[in-house]
């Protein structure tokens, strides 16, 4: 895409929409989700580096809904279709592994199990929980269909994407920095079974709440 085009879609829009946008995004990333707990815990138990990686996996699979979301293909899952539901189990049991994992943690006790990955691992966390939430499309196609309009243009629909990838990646860099400051990560490892369990806990939950939806009458 030209260089000049991403500035086109910003002064078409006008700024603030644009910025009330980049608000949105932000409200979303750091509401209650399974990104969110296992980011954190990730980032508490085993540090900056594993922190990272996992924002840069979450990140890709934003790559991969942002992309759906822009083009309209994020539509289909708002639909009680076979996809979504297809799409809905399989976060369900992934989100289950998951808490399940850290319900039986041990805390310090099994860290070299639990946190001892090879590089790619968090990474391959982060990519695997986003892309099997179809919430995140969902969500993405309701906050980008208003400026998209009827025949979106392509400027907007790059500038739309490139926001929502960066902005998420960045904001995640951030948290896991935050989540660095040593009385943060000395009460983590003081508390740290109970607080795997109080994770894993949290996953459960939003894996059932998930579940809930498969089955509710449309």
């Amino acid at each position: 895409m030209p260089m000049g085009a991403w500035p086109m879609a910003w002064m078409d829009a006008g700024i603030g929409p644009w910025l009330g946008f980049v608000g949105i995004m932000a409200v979303g990333q750091f509401s209650p989700g399974p990104d969110l707990v296992l980011i954190t815990r990730t980032a508490l138990a085993s540090g900056t580096a594993a922190g990272c990686r996992m924002a840069a996996g979450i990140a890709a699979g934003l790559m991969v809904h942002a992309g759906l979301a822009v083009h309209g293909v994020a539509l289909a899952l708002a639909r009680e279709g076979w996809l979504r539901i297809a799409m809905t189990l399989a976060a369900v049991l992934y989100l289950a592994y998951l808490g399940t994992t850290l319900l039986r943690s041990r805390g310090l006790a099994e860290f070299s199990a639990l946190d001892g990955m090879k590089a790619g691992h968090p990474f391959r966390q982060g990519l695997m929980c986003n892309l099997l939430n179809p919430k995140v499309a969902i969500f993405l196609a309701a906050v980008t269909m208003p400026f998209l309009g009827a025949d979106p243009r392509g400027s907007t629909a790059h500038a739309l994407w490139a926001i929502v990838v960066i902005e998420g990646f960045v904001l995640w860099l951030l948290w896991v920095r935050l989540l660095q400051w040593k009385w943060l990560r000395q009460a983590y490892f003081r508390k740290s079974k109970w607080l795997d369990r109080a994770f894993g806990a949290a996953l459960w939950t939003l894996a059932l709440a998930l579940a809930v939806e498969v089955v509710r009458p449309v």
